[in-house]
């Protein structure tokens, strides 16, 4: 990604009091807001930067857009992202990835820990067009080492788990750190085990934020991980493929996932380079239990491929007969519930003028997962463009 695809404009969250706003007008599209339980052909309007309503009179001046043929959402949240562009050796370009996959709220997870989130706040979030939230990771130097050559699990180190500095930062940047992050697992971990769960679940639990769990390779396994989180708490990469998947041998979902679930524990894709695959899908699916979120777990050795982006990842549920307000409603309120953010996720009278289109174009496309598995398919959402607080950018 190049610095160059950086949008000129320097766009703040309507919070910091110093945003840029638009008039806006989105003509012919098929809008679908899942919380509104809308579906149909409309007229969008947002004027000063919120959502005015359907089919109401426009601003004089506004700019039009014609999405004829097209598909008008609430702007899709991508909850698993890694966007410290620049400071990790992961991290791809917010401004680039939104028009790329259509998101207009991009939740980093975990790249930044107390060590290095000023600079993560101040050269990527603060400049960025799309909204960029944040997990802030309880690893001093969130994720430092994570490339094709070298690979060293933050969380393999125990002095590395700062939960105070985690605490203080989180308190002073409340505005974008919306959770505590945590990686567990073979590579993530490594001989730490479990035990940095603990200091993140403690620092969670001292700021009252929610804490969002990545699993790899085990120990430990998926069932131990996921029995410890509580209500609110996000259990990401939930597919995974077999050594930690969330079924047994008989395809049947283990005993610990669906008391997670009751519990209240929230399930995301988070596709990313390792942990989707079609055949836990397909079980997982079977068996009734459906993730709560789509997102991509988008960096920069999946971004090729396979994750791509969270569209492509809305297409693989597609390919697994879910429907087009389902796919959206796990991209738009479904992870706006599990911010806590009650602003986002639809196209409520009054709510940030933030709006996705996109089209549904036909195939063919072959989807693969993360163990090469190929699913063809006849169809593929491709972005269009995205208004961001009624400000509109062209993909």
């Amino acid at each position: 990604m190049k610095e160059t695809t950086r949008c000129n404009e320097k766009l703040r969250d309507p919070e910091g009091g110093d945003g840029m706003t638009g008039d806006l007008v989105i003509r012919g599209g098929r809008v679908i807001d899942p919380a509104n339980g809308i579906d149909r052909e409309a007229t969008l309007v947002v004027r000063d930067g919120k959502v005015a309503g359907l089919d109401v009179e426009a601003p004089e001046g506004a700019e039009t857009i014609d999405a004829t043929g097209a598909i008008v959402t609430p702007g899709l949240i991508d909850l698993h992202t890694h966007v410290y562009w620049g400071g990790t050796s992961l991290g791809v370009d917010p401004d680039a990835y939104a028009l790329k996959s259509a998101s207009t709220t991009l939740v980093d997870a975990g790249s930044a820990g107390p060590g290095n989130y000023a600079g993560f706040a101040r050269h990527v979030i603060d400049g960025a067009f799309p909204r960029v939230l944040a997990y802030i990771h309880v690893s001093f130097a969130g994720i430092y080492a994570f490339a094709d050559r070298i690979s060293v699990g933050e969380s393999q180190d125990m002095r590395l788990m700062a939960a105070r500095e985690a605490v203080e930062v989180a308190r002073a940047n409340p505005e974008t750190v919306i959770g505590v992050k945590v990686r567990l697992g073979a590579h993530a971990s490594g001989p730490s085990g479990i035990a940095p769960l603990d200091v993140a679940q403690i620092v969670a639990e001292e700021l009252g934020l929610p804490l969002m769990v990545h699993i790899d390779e085990p120990p430990p396994t998926y069932a131990a991980v996921v029995s410890r989180l509580r209500e609110g708490d996000i259990l990401t990469h939930c597919f995974r493929p077999f050594p930690n998947a969330p079924m047994d041998g008989n395809g049947k979902v283990r005993p610990e996932i669906r008391a997670a679930r009751e519990r209240g524990v929230i399930f995301d894709i988070a596709h990313g380079r390792g942990s989707f695959s079609w055949k836990s899908a397909r079980a997982m699916l079977a068996e009734g239990f459906r993730p709560d979120v789509l997102s991509s777990d988008v960096h920069e050795f999946c971004i090729r491929g396979p994750a791509h982006d969270n569209l492509r990842v809305m297409t693989k549920f597609l390919a697994l007969d879910w429907s087009l307000p389902e796919v959206i409603e796990a991209a738009t309120v479904a992870p706006a519930r599990a911010l806590g953010r009650p602003d986002l996720g639809h196209l409520s009278e009054g709510a940030p003028g933030d709006v996705s289109v996109i089209r549904l174009t036909e195939g063919p496309i072959d989807l693969e997962d993360v163990r090469g598995e190929i699913v063809p398919f006849d169809r593929l959402l491709d972005p269009v463009g995205i208004a961001r607080n009624g400000v509109w950018k062209a993909a």
